[in-house]
């Protein structure tokens, strides 16, 4: 297994927690649209009660370990890697607990140029484990709202991993997948498999939408998440999303493996 001091030393170098890309002024902006429960950055999520920009703040300080100062304005954002790696710890835990029960798993991103890889080797790994991982509504239209206004995409799965495509093309993920943060494609897939009488999924892992909008229904959900996401933050807070991993959810695809390789061993699912 990875020990966990090289992990932490790979996750500084790769940028994916220390000091990371994602810019302060963007996380800041994203903390006061969650106060004002603008549904761009709910994600799906309906909180339970009110989030004052400052309840964030400190929220996103514990969780991820950014500066909890409201001064501090501008730069780059910074996640505390220990936090990662525990998060990782219990996002692997609830990995490992789906397959020793051989849940079905529904598993999605909006980062298809980014994330695929990590999710599909989880969906491999709970395939061979005896999960069924489901591809509901494959191929099934969904309209989203972009800032170019409301676009048609159209849902499919790679590798066992459902992402979002401009309509009409096929192939490799960069060939027309799309980056949403939109929870309408989870709701999508989840509709066609009650509509065809199940199974609904025990668990669902991915990021932005698929882990909120099913957290918000009731479904298990567990997830990666940048400092400008606090949705997913807050829905583990109030107990409907079960692990929230913070990191850089948006550095070269290969910088993932180390965590994959580390989320498949502590979960006993190393092939």
């Amino acid at each position: 297994m990875l020990a966990t001091g090289a992990l932490r030393a790979h996750l500084i170098e790769a940028r994916l927690a220390g000091t990371i890309a994602t810019l302060r002024e963007k996380s800041l902006g994203r903390y006061r649209l969650f106060s004002a429960r603008d549904p761009r950055v709910l994600l799906g999520l309906d909180p339970e009660r009110e989030w004052p920009v400052g309840e964030v703040l400190r929220l996103m300080g514990r969780k991820c370990g950014v500066s909890v100062d409201p001064r501090h304005t501008s730069g780059p954002d910074v996640i505390d890697p220990d936090r990662t790696i525990a998060a990782l710890d219990g996002f692997a835990d609830r990995v490992g607990e789906a397959a020793a029960r051989r849940l079905p798993v529904l598993l999605g991103t909006g980062h298809p140029h980014r994330l695929l890889d990590f999710y599909a080797a989880l969906a491999d790994a709970l395939s061979s484990a005896g999960c069924t991982v489901l591809t509901p509504a494959y191929g099934w239209r969904v309209d989203i709202a972009t800032r170019f206004g409301v676009r048609t995409y159209a849902l499919d799965y790679v590798r066992g991993v459902a992402l979002m495509r401009e309509t009409g093309v096929r192939g490799a993920p960069g060939e027309g997948g799309v980056h949403t943060h939109s929870p309408l494609p989870v709701r999508t897939a989840l509709a066609a498999a009650a509509d065809a009488g199940g199974p609904l999924p025990g668990l669902v892992i991915g990021d932005h939408g698929w882990v909120c909008g099913a957290g918000q229904l009731g479904i298990e959900a567990i997830g990666l998440a940048d400092t400008d996401d606090p949705a997913l933050f807050v829905g583990e807070a109030e107990g409907r999303v079960s692990a929230v991993v913070p990191l850089d959810d948006a550095v070269r695809s290969d910088h993932y493996r180390p965590l994959t390789r580390y989320v498949l061993n502590r979960a006993c699912l190393s092939q």
